[in-house]
């Protein structure tokens, strides 16, 4: 069954004002805003499409892990570290919350990071295998 499957086509987010969220994304995350009313704002970026969705406040992405550590449920990937350490640099210079880049234990190096509405989301320094090719 893993042939039907291509790839994920749209992520959502929960925020509190679609127009402020998209431009934030767009000031800091390099997004192409393609729609945005009251409700959502879409964009593009990272080879994908994202909806910031209009929430009732306290919504957010993520989610407590079993020792009740905020996580994040979304990675984006750099080419290299390198990269991911420039990256790392230019968000904290654009006052974007962001967490220490770290080695887990496994190939390559992460850091967290914030958007506006306190959703996490997490970076690593490796691109996927199949992304490569």
């Amino acid at each position: 069954m893993d042939h039907f499957i291509k790839r994920v086509g749209t992520t959502y987010i929960p925020v509190r004002d679609p127009e402020q969220a998209s431009k934030w994304y767009q000031a800091k995350l390099g997004a192409k805003e393609n729609y945005c009313d009251e409700n959502k704002s879409i964009l593009d970026f990272a080879n994908q499409s994202f909806f910031l969705v209009k929430s009732m406040k306290g919504e957010k992405v993520g989610f407590q892990d079993w020792n009740g550590r905020e996580h994040f449920s979304l990675t984006f990937e750099v080419d290299g570290l390198e990269q991911l350490n420039a990256f790392h640099t230019f968000l904290k210079a654009n006052d974007v919350k962001v967490g220490e880049i770290e080695d887990r234990g496994h190939s390559g190096n992460n850091f967290v990071f914030y958007d506006q509405d306190d959703n996490i989301f997490d970076v690593w320094s490796e691109l996927s295998p199949s992304y490569k090719k």
